[in-house]
């Protein structure tokens, strides 16, 4: 495309005073779950705030949620969750790593379409808590002359909780624009052939280089309440066909990998089993020496790099384990841009070929 094509130009025709229109551009808008900007209490309290605010999570009524939250939890929590946050913080870089692998996904991928579709793209990333907002991004592509969009939430399973509230959020922002873009949401990818492949990888890999193989893999997922699952959320099944085209992709039987749910809140009953308990009850079974991975991340966070690497693994250990192997999420690894970029290629398809 020459460079007087992009420079925005009063359409023919039009009168003088008539606003320049920019070129046509379709954006490609990644979403996250989010982060703090600071793991200090009131940074974290804001985004805590937001977070358990959304009923997409904590779907109880308003009247009773709402003065516990504000009144106790918000209290408490901002010092606990700061901690954790702390202990993971990229300091160099003034931001939690979910901030910075996010980054540089986007910046993988716009290399990555840009040599696929030139500048007809525009690629960016939001967080649906947090900063950078979706509706900041949003106007962003708007501005720039986005007449479409497609919006990528970046969690291979669909549940109600991280893909379904990144939706609602895109959705919600769109509302505010005068001249509204067309927009597409992606479907899960969990079944997608790259994306098991990479994640097939990531294991082979790590197995490779550990000193000992693990005795099982534990494939370990965030959990939801299992409530949520009799009201028709498709998370749990998504997770399960994971594990089993994984073990396929692996060649492996059942007896070498489980799948378990991590990150219970509240009193009632999540999905089963919990990863903190059972990787205790493995150890007290034998299995000294174990790995996980978490497929339903695709960045590694708060959730893998402290709940898991820490928490869980401190389980294992105490009920006797001895070798624990965390093996990374999918992050920026080359196998799992290319998925990603596939995936992103065929939801374009009408707009980009």
């Amino acid at each position: 495309m020459s460079a007087d094509v992009k420079i925005a130009q009063c359409p023919a025709h039009a009168p003088a005073d008539h606003p320049a229109i920019k070129p046509e551009k379709v954006g490609i808008l990644l979403a996250n779950l989010g982060t703090p900007d600071d793991y200090s209490y009131w940074p974290m309290r804001r985004y805590l705030n937001e977070f358990l605010s959304d009923q997409r999570v904590i779907d109880y009524p308003k009247w009773k949620w709402q003065p516990l939250l504000q009144l106790i939890i918000l209290t408490k929590r901002p010092f606990s969750s700061g901690a954790a946050y702390k202990s993971i913080w990229n300091h160099d870089k003034g931001e939690s790593p979910l901030m910075t692998i996010t980054k540089d996904q986007t910046a993988k991928l716009t290399r990555a379409l840009t040599e696929r579709y030139g500048d007809d793209v525009m690629v960016d990333f939001c967080m649906r808590y947090g900063n950078p907002s979706t509706q900041s991004k949003v106007r962003q592509m708007v501005e720039a002359g986005c007449t479409k969009i497609l919006f990528v939430p970046l969690y291979p399973q669909y549940a109600g909780a991280t893909s379904g509230t990144a939706n609602d959020q895109f959705f919600r922002a769109l509302t505010k624009e005068t001249h509204q873009p067309a927009a597409r949401t992606i479907a899960p990818y969990f079944d997608q052939p790259a994306y098991i492949e990479a994640l097939a990888q990531s294991v082979e890999r790590a197995y490779s280089a550990a000193d000992k193989r693990p005795d099982i893999l534990v494939v370990s997922y965030h959990g939801m309440p299992k409530r949520y699952l009799m009201q028709g959320d498709p998370y749990h099944c998504q997770c399960q066909k994971t594990t089993r085209l994984l073990r396929e992709r692996l060649g492996w039987d059942q007896t070498k990998l489980t799948t378990t749910f991590q990150s219970v809140f509240g009193p009632e009953e999540w999905l089963k089993p919990y990863t903190v308990d059972h990787v205790a009850e493995l150890a007290r079974d034998g299995k000294k020496n174990i790995a996980v991975v978490a497929p339903a991340f695709s960045a590694d966070c708060i959730e893998t790099l402290e709940e898991i690497n820490e928490e869980i693994r401190e389980s294992f250990e105490h009920a006797g384990g001895e070798d624990f192997l965390y093996i990374p999420c999918l992050n920026d690894e080359p196998a799992h841009v290319e998925a990603l970029t596939g995936v992103i290629a065929d939801n374009l398809k009408g707009w980009l070929d």
